[in-house]
Order: structure tokens, then C-alpha cells, then sequence
């Protein structure tokens, strides 16, 4: 059975970026205290190194580029779609036609 994912807050994220980077202890320690992986926390100081107080989104707010990305891709599927109607429409009419 597969493991559940946690999700976690803006807030939380940033808290644990703060910690990480201002109390001096290794990060292995204060993922451990969090009671989050090492890795998830690397992650996260990183992410906020890139994107500063922009970080960590959410689901509700995604960066320009993705929507633009989601977009497209909803747009490339209709399109798809569309071609796949008409393709069997024309084998539809062919046919009747012989």
C-alpha cells in the first residue's frame, strides 16, 4: 500500500527554510525535529534560494509559466480531439459513397 503524501504549509516551509538557515544546527537535525526527510528540506532551502519570498506557491497560485503550460496542454487536447472526429467522419462519408 502505498505511502500517503504529506502536505505541508507556506508558512511551515518557510519556518523551516528560516531554521535551517539562521539556528546554526545541521539540516539533518532540524528535519529530524520537524519530523520531515533531510532531502525534503534541502529542496525546500534551495527552492527558496531561487524564488525568494515567491516560493512555494501553492496549488492555488502557480507561477505564469506553468499556467501557461497547463493551458497549452489543454488546448493541444481538444485539438486532438478534434482531429480524431473529423478523421472518423470522412471514413464515416467515404464509405457511403462506394
Amino acid at each position: 500500500m502505498p505511502k500517503e503524501q504529506r502536505t505541508f504549509t507556506k508558512e511551515f516551509k518557510l519556518e523551516a527554510v528560516r531554521l535551517a538557515r539562521t539556528s546554526g544546527k545541521p539540516m539533518l537535525h532540524i528535519a529530524r525535529d520537524l519530523g520531515i526527510a533531510d532531502s525534503t528540506l534541502h529542496h525546500w532551502c534551495k527552492e527558496f534560494a531561487q524564488a525568494g519570498e515567491k516560493a512555494f506557491p501553492g496549488s492555488g497560485n502557480p507561477p505564469a509559466h506553468e499556467e501557461e503550460l497547463r493551458r497549452l496542454k489543454r488546448e493541444l487536447e481538444v485539438t486532438r480531439q478534434e482531429r480524431d472526429i473529423l478523421k472518423k467522419a470522412v471514413a464515416i462519408f467515404s464509405r457511403n459513397q462506394n
